[in-house]
Formats: structure tokens, sequence, C-alpha cells
């Protein structure tokens, strides 16, 4: 008997553009909703009384949430329902985000956040996985991720622009409002376009011990990495956390091991295309995803940019990453995953190296242009290609939770690349200042070309790896 989503694949196929696109904007809200509060921080600390050292955790709550939760939302997608986890995440934000215009404290903000971040953990792998099991492997599917990832990098531009816009006319709650109508939209979408989900498949358990044990280690494990740089890796809540982390994590594998349904099954760490798309998902978020984090600083900073023209700077690298994740579909149908991949790589270490030795204290932003170009070309590339890689040859029933692996390693692997940076490069952030403060960028942008070249140099070592032509 066929099945509800292959029976559903003819009749989308008629309209493959409508579904896609609520697709595209369900990351396209992701995106932004972690970035259109970094413009508005000031204003919220301002506005409800946060203390300097509380204000992060407008942005870590979200951080941590998401990426402690991510495989529980991934192996959710697959038991559940896509559809059905597509359409509550989207709620979810829809909710949240009210709530989080109307917070009167501080301690409610940070703990809306934390909800979307929630949001964020189900949405990512529903929508990823969708797209695995609405598209058939090859061409259709490549297309449909490399749509998905433009939408993605409209939301890193569109989240600074929009977020400086909306709180210079109508103030900080206004970031949190904009994602009520376009998340309640997303679901009624979503609800309507997607093929049902069917009943539950009743022979098949939800791990609840090992969800619990995976969400808390994850969870911890990314904690630990947001909050120790800045606090320091002997207090009290980082050895707490560590410890705690090791331990659950521990107990996650034994009780894996264990489990007539586990929640990652054990086959697929035996496919060697999800492991090394894994790898490089963490690459990419340590180092591609971290360049933003300096190029704020540079901007602001350095040269003194107030909030809508740090978001129109970023306005050319957003263009550019999304015509990169357009020519990655192309190139890996012309050359191959592997292939385009190295390339993209290498083209984004060298843009990298070639910015960093454009960041000057009188530098022009004309003059970042070559670097930005190159660097936003690789990263488009890569972003595309390395999930089309993680779903690669996995099976329908598996998808979520793929998705959700290669996504949890992308959230812990920015969590410890921006860390490892920041160390670098002298500890620099938001109130650094002086002479080495521009050094300091500097080095973390040459590092992250270095880091780049390092991982296509490791993908040529992997032949065959990480999949083949089509």
């Amino acid at each position: 008997m066929m099945s509800t989503t292959e029976s559903a694949k003819v009749p989308l196929r008629k309209s493959i553009g409508l579904p896609l696109l609520v697709l595209a904007s369900g990351q396209l809200v992701i995106s932004l909703d972690y970035n259109i509060v970094y413009v508005a921080l000031p204003d919220i600390g301002a506005g409800l009384g946060f203390s300097d050292h509380d204000l992060q955790w407008v942005v870590s709550a979200y951080v941590v949430a998401t990426g402690g939760f991510l495989l529980l939302g991934g192996r959710a997608a697959d038991l559940l329902g896509r559809r059905r986890m597509f359409v509550v995440a989207a709620l979810l934000y829809a909710g949240s985000s009210l709530v989080g215009g109307l917070a009167p404290t501080p301690g409610v903000l940070v703990a809306v956040r934390a909800v979307q971040g929630i949001g964020g953990s189900l949405l990512f792998p529903a929508t990823l996985s969708l797209i695995t099991t609405l598209y058939d492997e090859g061409p259709d599917r490549n297309r449909a991720l490399a749509v998905w990832g433009a939408a993605g990098a409209g939301g890193l531009c569109l989240g600074s622009l929009l977020g400086g816009v909306l709180v210079e006319a109508f103030g900080w709650p206004s970031v949190f409002f904009v994602n009520v109508p376009v998340a309640g939209a997303l679901a009624v979408a979503g609800r309507l376009l997607f093929p049902a989900d069917g009943p539950w498949d009743r022979s098949r358990h939800f791990d609840v011990a090992g969800a619990l044990t995976a969400t808390g280690g994850i969870t911890l494990l990314v904690f630990l990495l947001v909050q120790a740089p800045a606090e320091g890796w002997d207090t009290p809540a980082a050895l707490a956390s560590a410890v705690l982390s090791v331990c659950l994590l521990t107990l996650f594998a034994v009780v894996e091991r264990r489990s007539r349904d586990p929640l990652v099954p054990a086959r697929l760490f035996a496919h060697r295309g999800l492991l090394a798309a894994m790898g490089v998902t963490a690459l990419f978020s340590a180092t591609f995803s971290s360049v933003p984090y300096f190029l704020t600083l540079y901007f602001q900073t350095v040269h003194g940019y107030r909030a809508v023209a740090t978001g129109l700077a970023f306005l050319v690298p957003a263009v550019v990453v999304a015509v990169g994740t357009q020519a990655g579909e192309r190139a890996v149908s012309a050359f191959g995953m592997r292939r385009m991949l190295v390339g993209g790589m290498t083209s984004g270490a060298a843009g990298a190296a070639a910015l960093g030795l454009a960041l000057t204290s009188d530098g022009s932003y004309p003059s970042l242009l070559p670097g930005i170009v190159l660097l936003g070309l690789g990263q488009g590339a890569a972003w595309t290609g390395m999930w089309i890689a993680a779903s690669a040859g996995v099976a329908p029933g598996d998808q979520g939770v793929a998705s959700g692996l290669a996504s949890t390693t992308l959230q812990v692997g920015g969590a410890v690349g921006l860390a490892v940076l920041v160390a670098l490069a002298g500890g620099v952030g938001q109130n650094a200042s002086g002479p080495g403060l521009l050094d300091g960028i500097r080095t973390a942008v040459f590092a992250i070309a270095g880091g780049i070249g390092c991982g296509a140099l490791a993908l040529l070592a992997l032949r065959g790896v990480t999949g083949t032509s089509p």
C-alpha cells in the first residue's frame, strides 16, 4: 500500500512552489527570530531594567533551548507527524512572541525567549524533514533545499535591518509582535497545504528516558558553552553543568543501547554520509556563522555604525549567500557532493583571509567586498550541500531525527566555535574598546579562514564519504 507521503507527492508536484514557499518561510522565521533582537538589546535593557550581566540571556535563552531540544524535535517529527509538529511549532512561535511583546519583567522575557527556542527546535527539523520527504532525492530535493537555504540567508540580513527599523519607529516590543501574524499564517498554511500525517503508529514507542537524558545533557552542554567563556570555566555553575552534562549524556548512551525503539537508532551512526555531514555542520557553524559577530563589532565599535546602518551593511553578504545557495545546488549536479563542498569551503577560506586583510581602522566598506563575496558564495554553497548530504540515503522514517542530529551539531559547533574565537581574539565583545579591539577581530577572522581551509582539506581526505554524484 502506498504511504501517505508517497501518495501526496503527485498532487504536490503540480503546485511545488506554494508548499516550498511555506517551508522556506518557516526557515526565514527561525533565522529572523534569532537575529532580530540583537539591535533591540539596549532598548530592551533600558525598558525592562535588565542588568548588564543578565541582558545576554535575551539571546542565550533562545540558543540554549534551541540546541537542547533539537534532537527531541527531530524524533517528534518522525513519530508524531511532520505536519503536526510544523503547525504546533508555528503556533508556539506566535503565542510566545505575543507574550514577549507584552512582557512586564526581565524574567518573563527570558522565559519567552526559551519558549521561542523550543519552538525553533521543533520547527527546524519538521521543516527540513518535510522537504526531504516531500521532494525526491536528487534535483528536486536539491532545488528545494537551495530555496530553503536562501530564505535562511535572507533572515540573517532582514533580522538586523528589520530590527533596527522597528526599534527606531515603534520601540522594542515590535520585534516580537512582528512574528505573531507571520507565524500564525505559517500554521494555517501548513495545515492546509501539507499532506495529513495519518494515524499514529502505535507499534512505535516514544523513548521518554532517552528524550529526557538527551535533552537535559545537550541543554546543559550548550549552557556551559554559552556561559563559561564570559563567567569563567571554574565557576560552580560551569563545573556543575559540565558534570551533569557528562552524566546525562552517558546515561543517554546506556538507555539507547537498551531501548526497544531508541530516540536515535544505532543504524544512523553507521551512516557515514550523515556522520560526515554532522562534522561539516559543526565546522560551518563554528566558522562561517561566527563571522557576523565580528563584523558587527567592526561596523559598530570600530566605525561607529548605528543599528540601521549595520543592517544595511549586511545586505550584500545576505544577497551573496543566497546566490551561493543556488550555485551550490547546481554544482552538486555538475560536480558531485564532495567536490562542491570542497570548492565552497575553499572559496570561503579565501574570502575570510581577504576580509581579514581588509579590516583596517580607516578601511572603506567597498574594500571589504571582495572578501565578502568569496566568503558568502562559499557559505551559501556549503549550507546547501551539507543539508543535501545529511538527508541523502536516510530512510523517510528517520529523516526527522537525522535533521535533528545535524542541526544539534550545528548549534553545539557554533557555541564552541564562538567561544574559542572570542578567546583567540583576546575576549573582544560588545563593550570592548581600545587599540586591541581591531587586532582581536582580525585574529578571529584569520582563524576562521584557517578553520574553513582545514575543513576543505579534511573533506579531500574523505573521498566517497559525503555522498556521491546524483
